[in-house]
């Protein structure tokens, strides 16, 4: 069954992903975005990385769509439409290349579930061993997930408290005479 929801949610993301590139109405865009997001947390939830799942679901579905919104209100659509078709095109370049890049790298992971990973055989028993001697907290998850990574949570807060910032600095900026 999860499989077939799998399937589904895939095509519904590859849709979602061609229709991205399809689209030229900025509002438009902004909604595909926010949906590409909320299907791509779907698909975290059922790899089994619900932490993950949730903080897509926030930042990517939530948070980022809000800043587009608030974003789209300040600029000018007529203006992106101004770049040459060759601009646009040179455009695809990079974007292949680190397309291309990630993919030759998906190869070198182990597959999803691989029981002699190195993970799963050298760091997973080492963390299971060890979790409640370092945080005193008696589930595994929680410890994983709050002491551990804690670091990581930080990071991703100041990632986003900066993304916030900077989308402030780029709103007030059009609103000042000066400029």
């Amino acid at each position: 069954m999860i499989i077939y929801v799998t399937e589904f949610v895939v095509v519904l993301l590859l849709i979602t992903a061609l229709a991205v590139i399809r689209v030229r109405d900025m509002f438009a865009l902004v909604v595909l975005l926010s949906v590409y997001s909320g299907l791509f947390a779907v698909i975290l939830a059922v790899m089994g990385a619900p932490d993950v799942a949730f903080t897509e679901a926030v930042v990517g579905t939530s948070v980022s769509t809000i800043f587009f919104m608030a974003l789209l209100r300040r600029i000018n659509p007529m203006e992106l439409s101004r770049y040459s078709r060759s601009r646009r095109l040179l455009a695809w370049v990079p974007a292949l290349a680190i397309g291309g890049l990630l993919l030759y790298g998906v190869n070198a992971l182990p597959a999803f579930g691989d029981a002699a990973s190195p993970p799963t055989v050298y760091l997973s028993p080492e963390y299971i061993a060890r979790s409640l001697h370092d945080t005193h907290t008696p589930n595994v998850v929680t410890a994983i997930l709050a002491d551990y990574r804690s670091f990581d949570t930080l990071i991703e807060t100041a990632v986003v408290l900066t993304a916030a910032l900077a989308c402030l600095l780029v709103m007030q900026r059009k609103n000042d005479p000066t400029v």
